[in-house]
């Protein structure tokens, strides 16, 4: 009797145990996730390697993607669950219908340190957006913020916007593209841009004709799937708002795992322009994106509330 009592002892108290911390055997969430690989699409890596995503009790699968349509292509067709893409192509795909709600924010333009510009080859005679008349300017997507900032910055300086032409290049392909000659411009971002202003001449900062500053990046989902699973959508905002702080103070750290991930000339990394990603979501940053979107994919503009997630 007394060994039968004591058995029942011990193993209440291990069940007692496993109720106290549900941390150490509760199983993890697994997601899909899918970004760019490059430094505006980077919180995803940080969160992963530092251990954010785990804290949150998920399990993150990271998918990379060319651009940001491509990201909103793989959520749309359920390849994914959530995406990392720009404002501009999660925006326009909402606007024709899409059910895209954006869940956290990613890359903030910030003007007096732009992340991504316009470049030309040195000896371009390209000075001006009047210059860009009959040219060939490559984007990583054509319906992408790459592809339409360039347009609002050739309307916005004088440019005929009707006679320029705009192709679809990945960010590695941009440079050797503009020296070779077979474009005449290209709209370069971090970390591909430090490479590229070794050589070539920055023509314009063309963010700036989007607004001074806003939302240029974001991580969203389907509406249907966020209804689903409010408690993931909130594990994974929360990781994400975690590794935006940790990552806007932690330059050097960040850049080892960006690295990892993006496979760039590590001597680049201490060079670039950072990414500051955004820490709230907040519409008045993402408005402006929208209503460029609006005006280049020919939909009713949209208020900025109506898309961003409101946790349940």
């Amino acid at each position: 009797m007394k060994i039968q009592k004591l058995v029942t002892v011990i193993f209440c108290t291990i069940a007692l145990c496993a109720v106290a911390a549900p941390g150490r055997t509760q199983a993890l969430t697994t997601i899909h996730v899918t970004t760019v690989p490059i430094d505006a699409g980077a919180e995803v890596f940080y969160a992963k390697d530092m251990g954010f995503f785990t804290k949150a009790g998920l399990d993150v699968e990271i998918v990379a993607a060319p651009n940001g349509g491509a990201a909103a292509a793989s959520v749309a067709g359920s390849a994914v669950e959530i995406g990392y893409a720009d404002t501009i192509s999660i925006s326009s795909a909402f606007g024709r219908g899409v059910p895209f709600v954006i869940i956290a924010p990613a890359a903030v333009h910030v003007s007096s340190g732009p992340t991504t510009v316009l470049v030309v080859s040195a000896n371009s005679p390209i000075r001006t957006a009047k210059d860009l008349n009959g040219k060939t300017i490559a984007g990583s997507g054509l319906g992408t913020i790459s592809g339409y900032a360039p347009r609002a910055w050739i309307d916005k300086n004088g440019g005929d916007l009707s006679s320029v032409k705009f192709v679809e290049l990945a960010f590695p392909a941009m440079q050797p593209a503009l020296d070779a000659g077979r474009i005449d411009a290209a709209a370069i971002a971090e970390p591909f841009l430090t490479a590229a202003r070794k050589t070539d001449r920055v023509l314009a900062s063309p963010y700036d004709s989007v607004a001074k500053s806003f939302l240029v990046a974001a991580f969203f989902t389907m509406v249907p799937w966020a209804k689903e699973h409010p408690d993931v959508v909130n594990r994974f905002a929360s990781a994400i708002h975690e590794a935006a702080v940790w990552a806007n103070k932690n330059h050097q750290q960040s850049a080892e795992i960006l690295l990892k991930y993006a496979k760039i000339d590590p001597s680049l990394v201490a060079q670039m322009t950072r990414s500051y990603y955004g820490e709230r979501l907040t519409p008045s940053l993402l408005q402006p994106a929208i209503d460029v979107a609006a005006r280049y994919s020919k939909f009713t503009p949209f208020k900025a509330d109506d898309i961003i997630y409101k946790p349940r």
